[in-house]
């Protein structure tokens, strides 16, 4: 069996991630821009349910349960064998649909270029960009304190 085909863990997560970011406008742009639809099979879903967010006092401290949120998951079988899964928060049901189709395309030797140029290269670029933007916003806004040390009189 070969191995070098294998996405790795570290990469089928960073495709979910990004997957469950893109917008409709970009996963539907990409999806007009094949040459054929591929073929794909229900494996389950796409179905919403809630999913509980869980968070920390501080980032460190004891996770406790925040509330819930919806999501939306689906699995496909590509024709080849190929299975993709995607997850996103709301009721977008098509997004998840498309989402999962990406991920198994992406999982694709011959396809797995495309879906880097054309989908996940740009989604991480926009939201760099957005984390930079903030970023830059919040460094406007800083207050840089310090302490004059005054001598004993």
């Amino acid at each position: 069996m070969q191995t070098e085909n294998i996405p790795s863990i570290e990469g089928r997560q960073r495709v979910a991630a990004l997957l469950a970011r893109a917008s409709m406008e970009e996963l539907m742009s990409v999806w007009g821009g094949l040459e054929q639809s591929p073929e794909a099979e229900k494996v389950r879903g796409p179905e919403t349910g809630l999913v509980m967010v869980r968070g920390r006092i501080g980032g460190g401290g004891d996770a406790f349960n925040l509330g819930e949120a919806t999501m939306t998951r689906a699995t496909i079988r590509l024709a080849s064998g190929t299975v993709g899964h995607a997850h996103a928060l709301g009721t977008n049901k098509k997004k998840a649909w498309v989402s999962a189709i990406f991920d198994a395309l992406w999982q694709e030797p011959a396809t797995r270029d495309m879906i880097e140029a054309n989908l996940l290269s740009p989604v991480e670029q926009r939201l760099q960009a957005t984390a930079n933007q903030k970023k830059q916003e919040t460094a406007a806004t800083r207050v840089n304190f310090f302490t004059m040390v005054r001598g004993d009189d």
